[in-house]
C-alpha cells in the first residue's frame, strides 16, 4: 500500500480494512490478523496496527475477543451502515469537486449515468 504523507497511517490502514469488510472482502465473523501481522502486512509500526484495531472496534467493525484475537463483527446491519456512509461521503466529495469545477448537480448526474453532457 501507498501511503499518503497527507494523512495518518493509521487512517489510512483503517480505511483499507473498513473498505475491504464493507465489500465482502473481510466476511462477518472472519478472524482479522494479529497486530504483528498486521503490522508486517502493511510495513506499519506495531503500536499503529494496534491503534487501527481500537479505531475499528470504536466504530462496532470488529471485536477482540480475550486470548483468541480480533474478528470482523457479525452484525450484518453495521456493516450495511457502514458500507452506506462510505459511499455517501464519496458522493459528497464528488459533488464537491463538480462544484469546483462549475458543473451543475444535472450535468454530474448524466455523468455518472453515462449520458451525453
Amino acid at each position: 500500500m501507498q501511503f499518503d504523507p497527507m494523512s495518518p497511517i493509521w487512517l489510512q490502514v483503517m480505511t483499507a480494512l473498513k473498505t475491504d469488510i464493507a465489500v465482502g472482502k473481510r466476511l462477518p465473523g472472519e478472524k482479522l490478523p494479529g497486530g504483528r501481522d498486521l503490522a508486517l502486512a502493511f510495513s506499519i509500526n506495531p503500536n499503529t496496527a494496534a491503534r487501527v484495531y481500537q479505531e475499528l472496534e470504536k466504530e462496532g467493525l470488529c471485536e477482540t475477543r480475550r486470548g483468541m484475537g480480533t474478528y470482523v463483527t457479525g452484525d450484518a446491519d453495521r456493516i450495511a451502515a457502514v458500507r452506506w456512509e462510505m459511499a455517501r461521503q464519496a458522493a459528497e466529495r464528488f459533488l464537491s469537486t463538480m462544484d469546483t469545477l462549475g458543473v451543475s448537480r444535472q450535468e454530474a448526474a448524466r455523468l455518472i449515468l453515462k449520458e451525453d453532457v
